[in-house]
C-alpha cells in the first residue's frame, strides 16, 4: 500500500484508468470526490457504486460508511448483510442502527463485533433473535461502545449486563426496556463498572425492585435520564436513593409506578434542581402538596405528564404557572378536579406566551369554553386535547381558532340527534368521534 490521502491509499487512486474517467472525475481531485461522497446516504452510495469503476471504489470506501441506519430496509436485512457491511466498513464504522432487523442473530453480530471494533453507537432495538451471546461478543471486541439499545430483546438476561460491565467501561447510555429477565444482580454488576452512565432505560423491567435503584443511586453520579415506566415493584425508598445520588438528573419517568407518593416529589425538589422532564402518569397517590414543593425548586421543568394524577387540583397549576416559566408540554388528562380557574392561572403565567406548546385535558369534566378563552394568548400553543370534555363546544373551539389559526384541536361530540331506530326496537349508540 502506498501513502495514504484522507484515509485512502494512493494505490487505490491508481485503480482509476483514463478510459473510465468522466469529466467530473478529471476536474475534481479524488480526495474531494471522496469528501463529497461522505455526505451521501446508504441508498445513494449504493446507486453511485453502480455508475462506474471509479465511483464504485469511492462509494464503497469504508470512510463513507461511518454511520449506517438500516431501519428502512429491515424486512430485507439478514445476517449475511450485516457481516458484509462489517467487513467493508471495518474500523471506520462508528454508528449502526439495526432497529427492527428481525433476521439478524448472534452469529452475524459476532462477526460484526470482530470487524468493527471502533463502534460507539449500536441499536439492536427489536432484534428479537439475539441473546446474551451478542453482548459477550460486544464485551470482547468493542471496548469503545458508548450507546447500546437492546429494547425488546427479551432473551437478554443478567449475563449480558455482567459482560458489558467487564468489556465496555465507557458505556454512557443503555436501553434494556422490556428485557424482563433482568434483576438487581445485573443492574448492580453494570453500574459498578460503568460509572459514566448518563442514560438508563428500564421500562417494563418488571422484576426490578428498590434494591436495584439503590445501586444506581450509589454508582451513577452522572445520570441524566432514567426511565422506570411500569416497574411496578419500586417504591419511595428506592427512588429517594436515586434523587440523593443523582443530582444531575434531568429526565425521570415513573409512569405506572403506583406505589410512589409525595415523598418522591419532595426528594426531587430537594436534590434535582436541573429536572426538565417528569412523567408520573397513573401515580394516583401524588397530591398538590408534593407538586408545590417540586415547582418551587425545579424551575427548569419543560415537560410534565400528570395523566390520572387524580388528586391534584388547581393548586398545582397555580404553582406551576408561578415557578415553571419553561413549561412546554403538560398533560392533565383524567385529572378530574382541574377547573377553568387553574387554566386561567396557567394561561397568564410566564410560560404561556412563548413556551407552552401542548396541553392535554382529556376527560377533565369541569373544563368549559372559558378555559379556551384563557389559552388564546398562548401564541406557541400547537396542540390541545379535549376528548370527553363535555362542557367544551364547537363554538368555543372556533373562537380559539380565530386567535390561534394553526392550532391542532382534538375533540369529539355526540350527534345532535340520534338516528332513527331500526325494527321498532330501541338501538344503543356509542359516541361519535370527530377530529376537528
Amino acid at each position: 500500500m502506498g501513502k495514504e490521502v484522507n484515509g485512502v491509499s494512493r494505490s487505490r487512486f491508481e485503480m482509476f484508468s483514463s478510459s473510465d474517467e468522466a469529466i467530473i472525475n478529471k476536474k475534481l481531485p479524488k480526495e474531494l470526490l471522496l469528501r463529497i461522497f461522505s455526505f451521501l446516504d446508504v441508498v445513494t452510495l449504493c446507486r453511485c457504486a453502480q455508475v462506474s469503476r471509479s465511483w464504485n471504489v469511492l462509494a464503497l470506501d469504508g470512510s463513507n460508511w461511518q454511520r449506517i441506519d438500516l431501519f428502512d430496509f429491515q424486512r430485507d436485512i439478514e445476517g449475511r448483510v450485516v457481516e458484509n457491511i462489517s467487513k467493508r466498513c471495518g474500523g471506520f464504522l462508528r454508528k449502526l442502527s439495526l432497529r427492527g432487523c428481525l433476521g439478524v442473530g448472534d452469529s452475524a453480530l459476532r462477526t460484526f463485533a470482530q470487524n468493527c471494533r471502533n463502534i460507539e453507537l449500536l441499536s439492536l432495538n427489536g432484534c428479537t433473535k439475539i441473546t446474551d451471546s451478542t453482548c459477550n461478543s460486544l464485551s470482547k471486541f468493542c471496548p469503545k461502545l458508548k450507546h447500546l439499545d437492546l429494547a425488546s430483546c427479551t432473551s437478554i438476561t443478567n449475563l449480558s449486563l455482567k459482560a458489558l460491565s467487564e468489556g465496555c467501561p465507557l458505556l454512557e447510555q443503555l436501553n434494556i426496556s422490556w428485557c424482563d429477565q433482568v434483576t438487581k444482580d445485573g443492574v448492580q454488576a453494570l453500574v459498578r463498572c460503568c460509572p459514566g452512565l448518563k442514560g438508563l432505560f428500564l421500562k417494563g423491567c418488571t422484576q426490578l425492585e428498590d434494591e436495584a435503584l439503590k445501586h444506581i443511586g450509589a454508582h451513577c453520579p452522572e445520570l441524566v435520564t432514567l426511565n422506570l415506566q411500569t416497574c411496578s415493584q419500586i417504591t419511595d425508598e428506592g427512588l429517594i436513593t436515586i434523587c440523593r445520588g443523582c443530582h444531575r438528573l434531568q429526565s425521570l419517568c415513573v409512569s405506572g409506578c403506583a406505589n410512589i407518593t409525595d415523598a418522591i416529589l419532595n426528594a426531587l425538589g430537594q436534590n434535582c434542581p436541573r429536572l426538565r422532564i417528569l412523567e408520573v402518569a397513573r401515580c394516583s397517590q401524588l397530591t398538590d402538596v408534593g407538586f408545590t414543593t417540586l415547582a418551587r425548586n425545579c424551575h427548569e421543568l419543560e415537560k410534565m405528564d400528570l395523566e390520572e394524577c387524580v388528586q391534584i387540583t388547581d393548586a398545582t397549576l397555580i404553582q406551576l404557572s408561578i415557578h415553571c416559566p419553561r413549561l412546554q408540554v403538560l398533560s392533565l388528562s383524567h385529572c378530574e378536579l382541574i377547573t377553568d380557574d387553574g387554566i386561567r392561572h396557567l394561561g397568564s403565567g410566564p410560560c404561556a406566551h412563548d413556551r407552552l406548546e401542548v396541553i392535554e385535558l382529556d376527560n377533565c369534566p369541569l373544563i368549559t369554553d372559558a378555559s379556551l378563552e384563557h389559552l388564546k394568548t398562548c401564541h406557541s400553543l400547537d396542540r390541545i386535547e379535549l376528548y370527553d370534555c363535555q362542557q367544551i363546544t364547537r363554538a368555543g373551539i372556533k373562537r380559539l381558532r380565530t386567535h390561534l389559526p394553526n392550532i391542532k384541536v382534538h375533540a369529539y361530540f355526540a350527534p345532535v340527534t340520534p338516528p332513527p331506530s331500526v325494527g321498532g326496537s330501541r338501538q344503543r349508540f356509542c359516541r361519535c368521534c370527530i377530529l376537528l
